[in-house]
């Protein structure tokens, strides 16, 4: 079984269903992509997978590394090795980013990591992504750019080390810049520390800097088309109102 299975997924908010049985199966060292168009369902299934309460499964199974996760708390999600990148990074005024990064590490160790070992892991987490080491003095995306905000959270990613991270709409909003160090840094975790990733984007930008090895179409709820690059390059030529058209969709 892979590391993240996902299986007959059925989700509702509120009173309407928004997964109608998500099936998708990532292991630890993948990169896959998600991508559809606005109201498919994408972030939906990225909140659902880190136990956002606003999402009722009603139907299906998130099983990750052997335990079955559906109805885990957030915490414990992280602390099994799940890891979400969000759209909208909020803000926490008072708290640098060494702190919060080390509070973060804290979260998921049995013991406090003493102050050698954090000053070493965040000094090879800085020498990695290629950060300016002042960045990590500064209160965490205060006054950030949106870019730095992406890049606060690539940092977080290399210093908490998940098997699976979630990238829900990362490149939502960044320059072209922006986009390349983000997506630079994660292909570094990639490399480095063996990161499965979820990718899920409704632009192909992003994909051209970081190669996805799966590539998965989601359309009213359900992943309606699964490959590689190739679907990549079949949506910039011909958007998804072809996939609609092939498998029936109304979105």
């Amino acid at each position: 079984m892979a590391d993240l299975h996902i299986t007959n997924l059925h989700v509702r908010t509120e009173d309407r269903e928004i997964l109608k049985g998500v099936n998708l199966a990532i292991d630890k060292g993948e990169v896959h992509a998600l991508m559809g168009p606005n109201g498919s369902g994408k972030s939906t299934l990225a909140n659902t997978l880190l136990g956002h309460p606003a999402y009722e499964i009603t139907e299906g199974q998130i099983v990750f590394k052997g335990q079955d996760i559906t109805e885990a708390e957030p915490h414990e999600r992280a602390k099994a090795g799940l890891f979400l990148a969000f759209q909208y990074p909020v803000s926490i005024p008072g708290v640098s980013v060494a702190n919060f990064l080390r509070m973060a590490m804290n979260a998921k160790r049995d013991e406090p990591i003493n102050v050698k070992e954090f000053r070493n892991e965040l000094q090879h987490a800085i020498d990695l992504l290629d950060v300016d080491r002042s960045f990590t003095s500064r209160h965490l995306n205060e006054g950030f750019s949106g870019g730095e905000k992406k890049r606060a959270e690539i940092l977080q990613m290399a210093m908490l080390a998940p098997d699976v991270a979630i990238l829900d709409e990362t490149d939502s909003g960044l320059d072209i810049d922006a986009l390349r160090t983000v997506a630079e840094g994660v292909q570094r975790l990639h490399d480095e520390q063996g990161l499965g990733a979820l990718i899920i984007t409704h632009y192909q930008r992003i994909l051209h800097y970081i190669k996805p090895q799966f590539v998965h179409i989601m359309l009213e709820g359900r992943i309606v088309l699964e490959g590689g690059v190739e679907l990549v390059e079949r949506l910039e030529r011909e958007g998804y109102d072809s996939i609609r058209q092939e498998f029936g969709a109304h979105v």
